[in-house]
């Protein structure tokens, strides 16, 4: 499911929802833990997880580089928020009958050509964590990636079409 862009300010929220058939906990547990989350997004180590802690960026491109980003809410098996560039990033897991729910927020300002490739590397991100929680595990899928971008900047994405026009 592609996620919902609503425009804020001079930016955009945007938010991807998804039902999963696993407890809180199980799911928390791969948002959390750093030898599940390598398993769907590769950038991110979890280093202090707590408010205030902070989360690394590592750019896993042979440089050795990283950097920190700062937790701005924690509570465990519930919210895990910190900073991504000049937005923040923030998960929500609550239970629901048969599982949970996980919805994931993403504060992006300025929107420029950059929004759309990180928006499908989200929903990537999402597929390969829901395929992690069912047991499978496959490296990044970038024909996979390159569909979604496509659809991110597609003219049926009326936000996107708006900031598109004015770079």
């Amino acid at each position: 499911m592609q996620a919902v862009i609503e425009k804020e300010g001079n930016g955009i929220i945007a938010r991807f929802d998804r039902l999963l058939s696993h407890s809180v906990e199980k799911v928390w547990s791969a948002l959390t833990e750093n030898d599940k989350v390598e398993k769907w997004m590769s950038n991110l180590e979890m280093k202090d997880l707590r408010k205030d802690g902070t989360i690394k960026f590592n750019f896993n491109d042979g440089s050795g580089e990283s950097f920190d980003m700062k937790i701005r809410d924690f509570r465990e098996c519930a919210v895990l928020d910190f900073d991504w560039g000049d937005g923040w990033v923030r998960f929500e897991v609550s239970p629901e009958k048969d599982g949970c729910s996980l919805v994931l927020k993403e504060s992006i300002t300025p929107v420029n050509d950059h929004t759309s490739k990180d928006l499908a590397g989200w929903h990537v991100c999402l597929e390969m964590l829901s395929d992690l929680l069912d047991g499978h595990h496959q490296d990044f899928p970038m024909d996979e990636w390159e569909i979604w971008h496509k659809e991110y900047t597609a003219p049926s994405n009326d936000l996107m079409d708006e900031w598109n026009a004015r770079e």
